[in-house]
């Protein structure tokens, strides 16, 4: 195989992976038993340094949250525990019911028409929903305005350049754009104008793509209510565990006139000849196995073990249960952010912009303070300098649910002395 690619090495295979990315071999002692071995890696896992969750303060896209036991009962039965996606229509009416609850609460969380079986995870479904609004406007450019998590436009400019779509940023569509992009709350954790940023797109004629944190669906006024035409997220805060950044599951919703654009599985319901009511993967003649190149995306798949877990979740915890968790997450943030910015050099960016559970914040030596904050047991803000030049020296510290009172006073202690 690897002279049919023209490759002579195992190490000439990976060459694109940076060499500081590659291990060359594990420290391992040849000739090991299986308990020594099992004996050598725990002793290795247990350099890894692990932070409580109440004790958390980073989000950035993926975030710690109570996970009620409701959820792991329910995807760890052998019915679902399987990694496999059902792409045929004999697919168990189990598993087809469960992706269509899934759809349907998406679809009212956002507010509209229809949703889709899953995806990946947020970043993909960014990119997917660029895509598909390509395909259905034709325009070959697509616009990101704002501060939209900087893992998604990289994941989406990579999508656009296989398809001959640019990728710019900005809020002023114009002809040529096929799509505006925004998140709500942003990257920062920022609430934008959507309404107007939808309207902006809808002027020049192009798709309005709101990407929405779940949670705050509970408080905010849902995508479909400001008349976005899709809605796509990262859907890790219901229900699923950080996991070093996966396996999550990236959602997407739209209104009924995109449907036939929509990338990945859909499940509908129909009836027998006898009138029972059974679930079908529908409308699968616009799919990739099918319209091959003229499908609207190739690569996409759904995560069901990930979109059932989700469905636990918000089934459990319900409109009001999801609001409840909104809103200590908004107070605690809010307290967090006053203290903080009472410390001497400590600054809030953007101090007029409202946030819900996530906010900046301008720190003197922001390195060194994480660093100290590690020490002491407590995973710091998130420096968003790495990717945005005029934040140089912000953090974007995040609360939710977990984050109990104590653990907001142990933080501002470990930052005041």
């Amino acid at each position: 195989m690897l002279a049919a690619i023209g490759v002579d090495s195992m190490e000439g295979l990976l060459r694109d992976i940076p060499g500081s990315l590659r291990i060359p071999r594990l420290e391992l002692t040849n000739g090991l038993s299986e308990f020594e071995t099992i004996a050598q890696v725990t002793s290795l896992a247990a350099r890894n340094r692990v932070f409580a969750d109440r004790l958390t303060f980073r989000g950035g896209g993926v975030y710690r949250r109570f996970i009620p036991a409701a959820v792991a009962a329910v995807t760890s039965k052998p019915e679902f525990y399987t990694a496999y996606t059902p792409y045929q229509p004999e697919a168990s009416q189990g598993t087809l019911q469960a992706i269509y609850e899934f759809q349907t609460l998406i679809a009212e969380l956002t507010a509209l028409d229809v949703a889709n079986a899953s995806l990946y995870d947020g970043a993909t479904a960014v990119a997917e929903a660029a895509m598909m609004a390509s395909v259905h406007n034709g325009r070959k450019e697509v616009l990101v305005a704002g501060y939209v998590h900087p893992e998604y436009v990289d994941v989406l400019r990579a999508f656009g350049e296989g398809r001959g779509i640019k990728v710019r940023k900005g809020s002023e569509p114009n002809a040529k754009t096929a799509a505006l992009i925004f998140q709500q709350p942003d990257f920062l954790g920022l609430l934008v104008d959507a309404p107007d940023l939808v309207r902006r797109a809808h002027d020049a004629g192009a798709l309005a793509i709101a990407c929405v944190d779940p949670i705050s669906l509970a408080l905010l006024a849902p995508p479909g209510q400001y008349r976005a035409d899709i809605a796509v997220g990262e859907g890790q805060q219901l229900g699923l565990t950080p996991s070093y950044g996966g396996p999550h599951v990236g959602f997407m919703a739209c209104r009924k006139e995109l449907v036939r654009r929509l990338p990945g599985r859909l499940i509908g319901t129909s009836h027998d000849v006898q009138g029972r009511r059974g679930f079908v993967l529908t409308l699968t003649a616009r799919e990739q196995h099918i319209r091959r190149e003229k499908a609207t995306s190739n690569i996409c798949t759904n995560h069901s073990l990930c979109a059932l877990a989700a469905s636990v979740y918000m089934t459990y915890m319900g409109a009001a249960g999801m609001r409840h968790v909104a809103e200590v997450s908004f107070k605690r943030a809010h307290a967090l952010a006053e203290r903080l910015a009472a410390l001497p050099g400590w600054e809030p960016v953007f101090p007029e912009r409202q946030f819900l559970s996530e906010f900046p914040m301008r720190v003197p030596k922001a390195a060194a303070v994480n660093r100290k904050l590690a020490r002491k047991g407590i995973l710091g803000g998130l420096d968003v300098g790495r990717w945005h030049r005029e934040l140089k020296g912000v953090l974007t510290f995040t609360c939710t649910e977990v984050n109990d009172p104590g653990a907001i006073d142990e933080l501002v202690e470990a930052v005041s002395s």
